[in-house]
């Protein structure tokens, strides 16, 4: 309980919560304490270096951590949303794999969900609070499938388990969350996001105009 108290303070009130993790890593407390381990599993899966050229897993976790640092207070849950960006990628530990020299990681999104649950019922009985940020980890790809129109995208399942607007958070966190962001590649981001909510709304709600949703990468720019 110690520990997840640490961490949730450091999650919340940290301006770039990756300095807490990364020094707290030299502890060796992610080599050889459960669940802690998980998250230490992520430091030697590796990623495509076409899609994620900052190397590892938990690098690219630790800059999400901080671009959702700079966005938490725009979530409905910012304690919900910044475990998430912590746990987000857990499932790509057990996930990876290398297949005709690429790097994937086939639905560790799925995965993910149960992994970030047993992660937190090791440090907390909150059994809503579990499921807030298993759920946001279970979903986060769906930017990707959703705006490419891919058959895993399930837009009405989504919306019934999570708010679409948290989604769109976490997942510009994430895609802006890797090496060589340029200015040019985060625009390309936002739009895409756009292009999410969009997709969503036309399932759910159509009618909404579009710039509801410009209004909405101009507050988490």
């Amino acid at each position: 309980m110690q520990m997840f108290i640490e961490f949730e303070n450091h999650l919340l009130n940290d301006r770039k919560p990756s300095n807490y993790f990364n020094e707290l890593s030299r502890t060796g407390i992610f080599s050889q304490e459960y669940p802690y381990t998980m998250l230490g599993d992520l430091m030697s899966t590796p990623q495509s270096p076409k899609h994620h050229p900052e190397g590892s897993v938990w690098n690219h976790t630790m800059m999400v951590l901080d671009n959702a640092a700079e966005r938490k207070d725009l979530s409905q849950n910012p304690k919900a949303f910044m475990w998430a960006a912590l746990l987000h990628d857990l499932g790509k530990a057990p996930a990876t794999k290398f297949k005709k020299g690429r790097i994937t990681s086939y639905d560790h999104d799925k995965l993910g969900e149960s992994l970030s649950a047993k992660f937190l019922q090791e440090l907390t009985n909150d059994r809503d609070f579990i499921s807030r940020v298993s759920k946001l980890v279970r979903w986060h790809m769906q930017i990707l499938f959703v705006t490419k129109k891919l058959p895993f995208a399930d837009i009405g399942k989504m919306s019934s388990e999570v708010s679409i607007h948290e989604i769109a958070l976490l997942g510009l966190c994430d895609r802006l969350g890797r090496g060589n962001m340029t200015p040019d590649k985060k625009l390309e981001e936002e739009k895409s996001i756009i292009a999410f909510l969009e997709n969503c709304s036309n399932y759910l709600n159509p009618g909404i105009h579009a710039d509801n949703f410009q209004d909405f990468i101009n507050k988490i720019d």
